[in-house]
């Protein structure tokens, strides 16, 4: 028996998975030639459905069907996976005719399916096939019936689903991004159906959510020395603190970097004032602004700190690169 070590036997093994590579990608790229107004029609009966888009096959066709139903429901289409067998034991119940039914089978005669699709059709329920045959006995009850048949599967033997299996996830793909398009779905919307990821931390997190506020913010008078603004810098922790004007409203910044210079030139820290060697344009933001656009606000002017005022261009909140990296939004 060869061994993983044989140059010969590895040689085959790339081979061989860049044509299952090549087949797969083929039969995924013929569909797209054979989309008609049968595509447009599913699109329309699952825009249309006022109750929720059930997906369900058996086997191979099941694990595609419930990843169909996955990506529908993240992306704007309430839907839900029922097993074809289960739901001739009583799952059924969970399809009305308000919802819309996508049957999942190469064949198209699979017993399960072929078991409850007249029932759900005696019941009004909308159906969309995805099948291989054209004439096959599921295709015949379909209102609409979508076409995934590969000319071979990249399986060796032409035995194991593969491409079909490909197809059918990538037409399945189509119909959910063909929907999402429709509905306006956008950014925040997906963001919304995934608030436990890192896309929805991206999405959804505000500078107000991750700020420094109220006595947590580094601020001293324009007219302190530079050695009472080395005091409120350690005690907030935040490398910089802000500097308020006269007038009460932001004049400028005082950050390590302003020390590091005012020391280079022999300055004398318990003297000199802060307002003489402040930054006067710190980056700032706005409270409602993303969590992530500050992020990249930093990132694009190499700094580490934010000062975040209001609409009336009053400090609110302080904010460093650690509060986003502690709030996992970079």
């Amino acid at each position: 028996m060869a061994t993983a070590a044989e140059p010969q036997t590895r040689g085959s093994a790339l081979d061989l998975a860049r044509d299952v590579l090549m087949i797969e990608s083929q039969s995924v790229a013929a569909l797209a030639d054979r989309l008609d107004g049968g595509f447009l029609h599913a699109v329309g009966l699952v825009l249309g459905c006022k109750g929720r888009v059930v997906v369900s096959g058996v086997g191979k066709s099941g694990h595609v069907a419930r990843k169909i139903a996955s990506t529908l429901a993240s992306t704007g289409t309430p839907a839900l996976f029922v097993h074809a067998a289960e739901a001739a034991h009583g799952d059924l119940g969970m399809v009305t005719a308000r919802d819309v039914f996508i049957a999942l089978s190469y064949s198209g005669e699979t017993d399960e399916l072929l078991t409850i699709v007249p029932i759900l059709k005696r019941g009004g329920t909308p159906l969309i096939a995805f099948t291989g045959r054209d004439g096959s006995s599921l295709a015949g009850y379909a209102d609409v019936h979508l076409d995934c048949r590969v000319e071979r599967e990249a399986c060796p033997l032409n035995l194991a689903p593969t491409s079909s299996t490909t197809a059918m996830l990538a037409l399945g793909d189509a119909l959910a991004v063909a929907c999402l398009d429709a509905r306006g779905f956008g950014p925040d919307d997906f963001a919304r159906s995934h608030p436990g990821g890192a896309l929805g931390r991206r999405l959804l997190t505000r500078v107000s959510d991750v700020m420094r506020v109220g006595d947590a913010i580094p601020v001293v008078a324009a007219g302190d020395t530079v050695m009472e603004a080395l005091r409120e810098i350690s005690s907030k922790r935040l490398g910089m603190t802000a500097v308020r004007g006269e007038d009460g409203k932001l004049a400028g910044i005082f950050t390590d970097g302003d020390l590091r210079r005012l020391l280079e030139r022999g300055g004398d820290a318990r003297v000199t004032r802060v307002r003489d060697v402040m930054t006067p344009t710190p980056l700032t933001i706005g409270p409602n602004a993303l969590a992530v656009e500050a992020a990249q606000l930093l990132d694009s002017g190499r700094k580490n700190q934010l000062l975040v005022l209001d609409a009336e261009h009053r400090l609110v909140g302080a904010l460093h690169m650690h509060d986003l990296m502690a709030a996992r939004v970079i």
